[in-house]
């Protein structure tokens, strides 16, 4: 009966024995044969991607961006409790949302813009990241600007938009709808190091390229890709009520004169990059930089209200390499300072500030 015992164990521990080998032959095949299925999708895949593949320039590439560094992070609007007055920074904000309702033709406090409101050109009420946020407003201001020549407040900048951008009348400094602005980009803003511009504010600067930005080509493109929201010749689409714009116009007597910073081209071009058409963001850019650059060059050759610019850049020298009007300290054409190449006048500008501070530092040699 032991002997029975014993030979039933061994009988059972031979089979368990063959049904563990078995177990592990079935395993490696599986193993095997899912290895094989990844080399095989694997390889065509490489052959597919290599195949449609469509090489791209610098500076025609759409790729999604990936910062090097942090992007600076919006603080909640559920932080305005902890504010001084949190309805003046509410109020502020919806301002900037829908400044039209308030100060526009038909506004209820005053009637002193063109109709657009300060997040057309200001994304999510001056939020977005490389939507022209106020983000790096309240760290670097006061500030001198080389376009006034003179140390410029935040009601100063502000002003400069509603007279520019919203080619309207400046706000008296002391009105309740002044002191809303400033306070809401004070509030979004005051996690910003003073006298520091985090990564993700203002707006993209984007690379220029080899040749001139084509206002031809950009007309084509701006039919392809931007009609549907601005219109055909740019007049925007107004909201049911007639009072403000569902989307902004991009020339004519209702849009940004000639004195605006988007009338600068780098900056609409960077301004277009990250966030046009509707749903492209940095992230997910829909149009190459050659798009950007010349849909840019289009809106800007349109006719759009002017304003007396005789003021302005009281150091000629000072002005930026896009400024598009004359007199400058080179000797480039308007046209190439409004539409480029902007390469050889960057460069230009760049030997030339070396030269003054090689200058400067050999007049403080011969000084000591």
């Amino acid at each position: 009966m032991t002997m029975n015992l014993c030979n039933m164990k061994n009988l059972a521990n031979n089979k368990l024995s063959k049904f563990g080998q078995l177990l592990n032959l079935i395993s490696w095949l599986l193993g095997g044969s899912i290895l094989l299925v990844i080399l095989l999708v694997g390889y065509f895949t490489g052959i597919f991607n290599r195949t449609n593949a469509i090489p791209i320039t610098e500076t025609t590439e759409n790729k999604p961006y990936k910062p090097e560094k942090t992007v600076w992070k919006l603080i909640s609007m559920d932080a305005v409790v902890h504010e001084p007055d949190p309805e003046l920074v509410k109020y502020g904000r919806e301002l900037i949302a829908n400044t039209a309702y308030y100060l526009g033709p038909k506004g209820k406090v005053a009637q002193q813009t063109n109709g657009m409101n300060c997040q057309n050109c200001h994304l999510d009420a001056g939020s977005r990241v490389w939507g022209n946020n106020y983000g790096a407003v309240a760290s670097t201001y006061p500030k001198f600007r080389e376009r006034s020549g003179t140390k410029e407040s935040i009601v100063k900048r502000v002003n400069d938009c509603m007279e520019r951008s919203l080619n309207g009348r400046g706000l008296d400094s002391t009105s309740r709808e002044m002191r809303a602005i400033v306070s809401y980009i004070k509030f979004i803003g005051q996690c910003v190091p003073k006298d520091t511009i985090p990564n993700g504010t203002g707006i993209w600067k984007l690379k220029f390229m080899n040749r001139a930005a084509d206002p031809t080509k950009g007309q084509v493109a701006y039919e392809q890709k931007c009609v549907s929201c601005h219109g055909k010749n740019g007049e925007g689409v107004k909201s049911p009520d007639g009072i403000v714009y569902t989307y902004p116009p991009l020339w004519g007597q209702h849009s940004y004169n000639i004195g605006a910073g988007l009338f600068r081209l780098s900056r609409l071009a960077g301004y277009i990059k990250t966030n046009m058409p509707f749903g492209a963001t940095y992230e997910k850019p829909q149009l190459s930089d050659e798009e950007a650059w010349d849909i840019a060059a289009y809106v800007n050759s349109r006719p759009r209200p002017t304003k007396d610019l005789s003021k302005d850049w009281p150091k000629i020298s000072g002005k930026p390499i896009d400024h598009p009007f004359g007199p400058y300290s080179d000797n480039f054409s308007e046209k190439q300072h409004k539409f480029g190449p902007f390469k050889p006048i960057d460069e230009f500008k760049k030997a030339e500030k070396k030269k003054q501070e090689a200058l400067k530092n050999k007049t403080q040699q011969i000084k000591s």
